[in-house]
């Protein structure tokens, strides 16, 4: 069952990170959210610290 809950969690990660790159310096901006700060909101969404 971990693995499994590792595994959900790294798929989070990487989709959250993904969306967030996709989105341009202005849209980031506008969410609070500059691009140096994209992984440590990722990790954010999946560990809900």
């Amino acid at each position: 069952m971990n693995i499994t809950r590792s595994l959900s969690n790294w798929r989070k990660f990487r989709q959250t990170v993904t969306e967030l790159d996709r989105m341009s310096d202005r849209e980031l901006s506008d969410l609070g959210i500059g691009r140096q700060d994209i992984r440590r909101v990722a990790r954010h969404a999946v560990n809900g610290r």
